[in-house]
């Protein structure tokens, strides 16, 4: 019989953001809902702040559900949007998020 192991909630969540496409966005909201945990968006967002490898976990590409970009650890919103448009996503100079590309 196969073992089961019980992933905690942050690793879930970096499971489920590491799948996002170059050039794609989720907000925290659909992260919550795929990592099974729909209403945790929050807690999404402190994770993502806590991300130990956005190499291989891209929180980027973690957004609001209003359309902005909100906000990245790992430089500020300049740095989010300058990465995610250098990837094709289509966002304005303040943050809001027009298409996905």
């Amino acid at each position: 019989m196969k073992k089961q192991v019980m992933l905690s909630f942050a690793e879930r969540v970096y499971r489920v953001v590491a799948k996002i496409p170059k050039g794609s966005v989720m907000t925290y909201g659909g992260v919550a809902k795929r990592a099974g945990f729909p209403g945790a968006a929050r807690a999404v967002g402190t994770v993502m702040k806590e991300n130990p490898d956005p190499k291989r976990v891209p929180c980027h590409r973690v957004v609001r559900s209003d359309g902005r970009v909100g906000e990245y650890a790992f430089g500020g919103k300049t740095k989010k949007i300058a990465r995610l448009k250098a990837e094709g996503v289509s966002v304005t100079a303040t943050g809001r998020i027009l298409k996905r590309a």
